[in-house]
């Protein structure tokens, strides 16, 4: 049986941040799927990962503490159903988290390896900054999906600012995306 793979899944604007200040998502578009794209076109590249593909092979989630409390502010039903869904913190949850999120706390490669219990046969979705940011110094991702928007933030969180080093990329493959977004598929260039 093949170990679950450690994915990422994740927008940023064009200049790298995932989040604008004070964790600002308006930037994003609208992910509606009446709604069509400015000029009425709707056709995505055949390559695209979407998001309902991409959480179809997910069995448990990996985020910091800072992006569950975002999710848990939108108003919107839980986004994740019945996945399990680890949080890394050294705090208390807030009240009545859903029944399948559970606070860990201990360094990112034993992280890791629980949401890698949790999710089975299936894979791990890694988000948040901090997280993703940790795991890739220890080469710990096998795959990113990174959509990018046209636009240019400025300021906000960083996906990968303050890596202590460089971390090169091998691009699997490119796409165009809704709303003049490009989308690329990468994983950790091992080559380099």
């Amino acid at each position: 049986m093949p170990a679950p793979r450690v994915r990422v899944y994740i927008a940023t604007s064009i200049d790298g941040y995932i989040a604008g200040p004070d964790d600002d998502l308006s930037w994003l578009p609208e992910a509606d799927a009446t709604t069509e794209e400015p000029g009425g076109a709707t056709e995505v590249d055949p390559g695209a990962l979407d998001y309902e593909d991409f959480i179809a092979g997910v069995g448990a989630l990996l985020m910091g503490r800072r992006t569950c409390d975002v999710v848990r502010g939108f108003d919107v039903p839980w986004p994740y159903g019945d996945r399990s869904v680890l949080v890394a913190t050294t705090r208390q949850l807030d009240a009545d988290p859903p029944a399948t999120v559970r606070a860990v706390a201990g360094p990112i490669s034993e992280l890791v390896e629980k949401a890698k219990e949790a999710a089975g046969e299936a894979d791990v979705y890694l988000d948040g900054g901090t997280m993703i940011r940790q795991a890739a110094e220890l080469d710990l991702i096998d795959d990113l999906t990174i959509t990018i928007a046209p636009i240019a933030l400025g300021a906000g969180i960083s996906l990968f600012g303050g890596m202590t080093r460089r971390y090169p990329l091998e691009i699997l493959s490119h796409s165009g995306f809704a709303w003049g977004m490009v989308q690329i598929r990468a994983r950790l260039d091992r080559r380099s």
